[in-house]
């Protein structure tokens, strides 16, 4: 599958794609660094390799992307967060997901593991889930609670999926989302639009990481 955003083009593909949003792109918020987490969603090897039968094709491009908030966020002292999306071996977790995606992503593979690129530090949280959102019986809300986070930086894959409802539910518990245009993917352009949509309209501020490095520096 032919991806719809490069490295190369990512920078310039996000600009196009703000413009698009920006009748709706109007709750604008200055990130709090104080307050600012960082959450890395399912950046993994079973959504970035192209043989997987859920290839995320604009996973790949915000790799470089992803690799400089990481380096800015550690130097600022500032807490980052990823998440795995993982099912046991025999599906005791899948449910109605088992029957919905046509390959599942199993805990202790290979295929589960953090892209190489952007691994965790040991001293970094990782949180384990089985649907889409973070939030979704997993210990993110303690652990942001604990941390005394107001300000969520959502990244990684997919946009539409796991990164929107991701943000949804952060909404609905009053942290500011702060939602990246060229810090998320998805299989498609006009799934990736349509969440910048949804999320600038209803659940946070779609902006880019070079903004939000800007404000951490």
């Amino acid at each position: 599958m032919e991806s719809y955003v490069t490295t190369e083009s990512i920078e310039a593909r996000a600009r196009l794609w703000l413009e698009k949003i920006a009748p709706f792109n109007q709750h604008r918020m200055e990130l709090c660094k104080e307050k600012a987490a960082l959450l890395v969603v399912d950046m993994q090897n079973f959504f970035l390799d192209s043989a997987s039968p859920t290839f995320t094709s604009g996973g790949p491009a915000i790799l470089p992307t992803l690799r400089r908030l990481l380096h800015t966020f550690r130097k600022a002292g500032r807490p980052v967060i990823y998440t795995r999306h993982i099912h046991h071996p025999d599906r005791l977790d899948a449910g109605i997901m088992g029957w919905w995606w046509e390959g599942m992503c199993l805990e202790g593979s290979p295929e589960s593991e953090i892209h190489r690129d952007i691994a965790p530090l040991p001293n970094e949280k990782v949180i384990l889930k089985h649907r889409y959102s973070a939030f979704y019986n997993t210990d993110l809300e303690t652990v942001l609670r604990c941390l005394e986070i107001e300000d969520l930086i959502i990244s990684g894959i997919m946009t539409n999926l796991c990164c929107e409802s991701t943000a949804r539910d952060a909404y609905y518990r009053d942290y500011r989302v702060f939602f990246l245009a060229d810090g998320t993917g998805s299989i498609n352009e006009e799934m990736h639009v349509a969440s910048l949509l949804n999320v600038s309209f209803g659940f946070g501020l779609v902006t880019t990481a070079d903004e939000v490095r800007e404000q951490l520096l």
